[in-house]
């Protein structure tokens, strides 16, 4: 008798769930899952920018001598395999470069000082910059001859650098570190918040070196929030577009897959196949996530 009532009550709080959840995927639906259908279906057709009622063409924009695989002469269109490139190793540069940093960032950030809630709102500062001005900001300090870090460096005898020509990853790479770097020392720096007092306190009266404790104290306990950081800077990553864009333009060394997509598109009107290469970006985006968190609950498993 008491499973029974036990079963009941369990299957009204289903219906309960359920039921406060229903107007959350409704929304989901309406913003995400019909946009992401109707690109899969204009995917299919040869629709163009002036007419996107365009006929049933099957995966000829997928593969075939004009889609994104096995075009005859290569297994991969050359264009699109630029941007595949660009997209993951400015992901995998600018990911590594900003969670070094951010942990760094976090561990001074949580230290008792003088003046930390104004260090904490400076190093804020960036984050909260849009993303385009803070990539136009960017471009014009590093202007070859009225910027202002050629001007730093002509003062020190230096030659004038053209960045975004002669560095136009690098010089990318630069602007997302400085804009996103706070968003992941700000997560980081939450998780050391909540971490007990009482292990430093042990490892203090032990006479633990400080290099110790951060790698068997401090980083176990805040891998979690580590990954959580991480996944969320490297989904945001793949699909870079506006600071891409805004410094260097669709050059063929920096153009990303969302620039890929967007010149299909806007520039050349071809949006069935520009649906096609954003479809494989959000296949690619969601195997990396899928990747990466297997990896990591294998590893948080396999932890002792």
């Amino acid at each position: 008798m008491v499973r029974t009532a036990d079963t009941g009550l369990a299957r009204q709080r289903r219906r309960s769930a359920w039921l406060f959840l229903a107007p959350m995927l409704a929304v989901l639906a309406l913003v995400a899952f019909e946009p992401l259908a109707r690109s899969l279906w204009l995917s299919l057709t040869d629709a163009k920018i002036d007419k996107l009622a365009g006929r049933f063409v099957g995966i000829e924009n997928y593969v075939g001598e004009y889609g994104l695989f096995f075009t005859g002469e290569s297994w991969i269109d050359p264009a699109w395999a630029a941007a595949v490139v660009n997209t993951l190793r400015f992901a995998l540069v600018s990911v590594s470069i900003e969670t070094v940093l951010a942990f760094a960032i976090a561990l001074v950030l949580n230290a008792e000082f003088r003046g930390r809630s104004l260090v904490t709102a400076a190093v804020l500062v960036p984050w909260a910059v849009p993303t385009v001005v803070s990539a136009k900001l960017w471009d014009w300090m590093l202007q070859q001859q009225f910027g202002v870090v050629n001007f730093a460096l002509a003062a020190l005898g230096h030659e004038r650098i053209a960045f975004t020509t002669d560095y136009p990853m690098w010089s990318v790479v630069l602007v997302d570190v400085w804009k996103t770097t706070p968003f992941m020392a700000l997560l980081i720096l939450a998780a050391l918040k909540m971490l007990p007092s009482d292990c430093y306190e042990a490892a203090l009266v032990d006479g633990v070196h400080p290099v110790k404790v951060f790698f068997r104290v401090t980083l176990p306990l805040v891998k979690q929030a580590l990954m959580v950081a991480v996944i969320f800077r490297l989904l945001d990553a793949l699909r870079v577009f506006d600071v891409i864009y805004v410094m260097t333009g669709s050059t063929g060394s920096t153009i990303s897959m969302s620039g890929f997509v967007r010149d299909q598109m806007m520039e050349n009107g071809y949006v069935g196949f520009g649906s096609a290469a954003s479809t494989v970006l959000f296949v690619i985006i969601a195997a990396c996530t899928l990747l990466y968190m297997k990896v990591a609950r294998v590893r948080a498993e396999g932890a002792p």
